[in-house]
C-alpha cells in the first residue's frame, strides 16, 4: 500500500480539481461528468502503460536509488506536463504556425478546434512513436534470452542476435510497406516521422555507448543488492546501470506510449484540463507500478512477464503504425495489452509449477 499511498493522495487532489472545473463550466451535472470523464481517461491511460511500467521494472531495477529518485521526481514531471500537456501544445503550435500562448487559450477556449488541429498529425506522431517501440520491441525478441516464451519462435531468432542492424533493418522494412496505406498527401511528412523514432531510438544508444566509455559490454550489470542483472531487454548495459543515458531512454520510451494515449483521449473529451488530470493520475500509478514491479522482484517470479510486456509493445507499435490510415479503438489497443500480459502471467506460474515439482 506504500508504494501507492501518494498515488491515491494525488488522485484525490485531481479529482478535487476536475469537480471544481466542472462546476464552474456546468454546474452540479459538470461535475459529475468532470469526475467520470477523468476517471475514464486514468483507468484507460494504465490499462494502455501497464506493459510500459514492466519494461521500466527491467531496465530500473540495476539503478542505485539517486537514479530512481529522479526516474520519480523529474521523469514524473517530464511525464505529467511535458508529455500530457506541453508536447501537444508544441505540436499544434508548430505545425499551426501559431504562437505558444495563443494555443494554449486555444486549448483552454476552443478545445474542439484544438483538437482538430491535434488530430490532423496524428498519422506523424504516430509513425514516429510507433517506429521507437517496434524497435525496442525488435532488439528484446533478438536478444539472447535464457529463457523462451514462445520457444518455437524465439529460439529460431537467436542465431539474429549478432546481427547489429537486423532490428533497424525490419523497422525500416515495416516502416516502408506502411507507407503503402497512408494517403499520398502525408506520406513524406509520415515517412520522415517514422525515421526520426529510428534516429532517437539510435541516438539514445549512441549516447549511452559515449557514457560507456571504456567498459566491456558484455560486462555483468547488479541490482541494487549485488545480484547479477541478466540482460534481455536489448538495451546497452550502461542502460541498465542507470544515469543519464537511462534515464533518457525511459522518458523517450515512456513519451512513445503516452503519444497514443493523449491522441486518444481527444476521442473521450476535448477539455484539456480533465485529459491532463486523467493521464497524470494514470501516470503516476504507472511510475508506482514500475518501482513496485522493482522492489517485489515480480519479474524474477514471474519469468515471462518481461516477455509479455514486450510483446504488448510490439503489438501496439504496430497497432500505432495501422493507426496512420486506420482508426483502431482504444479499447482494442488496451485489450491487447492486457491480454499479453495475462497470458504471461499465467504461463509464469505454470512454469514455476512445473520447476516445483521437478524439485521434489
Amino acid at each position: 500500500m506504500r508504494h501507492f499511498l501518494f498515488d491515491i493522495i494525488f488522485t484525490v487532489v485531481c479529482f478535487f480539481i476536475a469537480a471544481w472545473w466542472g462546476y464552474s463550466h456546468g454546474g452540479i451535472s459538470g461535475v459529475l461528468l468532470a469526475i467520470g470523464v477523468t476517471a475514464i481517461l486514468a483507468v484507460m491511460e494504465v490499462s494502455l502503460s501497464f506493459d510500459n511500467s514492466v519494461v521500466n521494472a527491467s531496465i530500473l531495477k540495476g539503478w542505485n536509488d539517486f537514479w530512481k529518485k529522479i526516474f520519480l521526481t523529474v521523469g514524473m514531471l517530464v511525464a505529467v506536463f511535458g508529455m500530457r500537456l506541453v508536447f501537444p501544445i508544441v505540436i499544434v503550435a508548430i505545425t499551426a504556425n501559431l504562437g505558444m500562448l495563443e494555443v494554449v487559450d486555444l486549448a483552454l477556449n476552443n478545445p474542439t478546434q484544438y483538437s482538430q488541429h491535434l488530430n490532423a498529425h496524428h498519422a506523424e506522431i504516430s509513425a514516429f512513436g510507433g517506429m521507437f517501440l517496434l524497435l525496442v520491441f525488435l532488439n528484446f525478441l533478438f536478444g539472447d534470452k535464457d529463457i523462451h516464451w514462445f520457444t518455437w519462435l524465439e529460439s529460431r531468432l537467436v542465431r539474429f542476435s549478432k546481427v547489429d542492424a537486423m532490428s533497424v533493418f525490419i523497422a525500416l522494412v515495416v516502416l516502408m510497406i506502411s507507407m503503402s496505406w497512408v494517403d499520398e498527401a502525408k506520406e513524406s511528412a509520415v515517412l520522415l516521422a517514422g525515421v526520426w523514432g529510428v534516429l532517437v531510438y539510435l541516438g539514445v544508444s549512441v549516447l549511452s555507448a559515449l557514457l560507456e566509455g571504456e567498459a566491456d559490454a558484455d560486462e555483468v550489470v547488479c541490482d541494487a543488492k549485488g545480484n547479477p542483472i541478466t540482460n534481455t531487454t536489448g538495451v546497452s548495459p550502461t542502460i541498465l546501470k542507470g544515469g543519464m543515458a537511462g534515464f533518457l531512454y525511459l522518458e523517450v520510451l515512456d513519451a512513445s506510449f503516452s503519444f497514443d494515449g493523449v491522441i486518444g483521449a481527444f476521442a473521450i473529451t476535448n477539455d484539456v484540463v480533465i485529459i491532463m488530470l486523467g493521464l497524470a493520475i494514470g501516470a503516476m500509478f504507472v511510475r508506482s507500478m514500475t518501482i513496485y514491479l522493482v522492489e517485489k522482484g515480480t519479474l524474477s517470479e514471474f519469468v515471462y512477464l518481461e516477455h509479455g510486456a514486450h510483446y504488448a509493445i510490439g503489438a501496439l507499435a504496430i497497432i500505432m503504425l495501422l493507426s496512420t490510415k486506420f482508426h483502431v479503438p482504444e479499447i482494442i489497443t488496451g485489450l491487447i495489452g492486457v491480454a499479453f500480459i495475462a497470458l504471461s502471467l499465467y504461463n509464469s506460474i505454470q512454469y514455476n509449477k512445473k520447476m516445483l515439482i521437478e524439485r521434489i
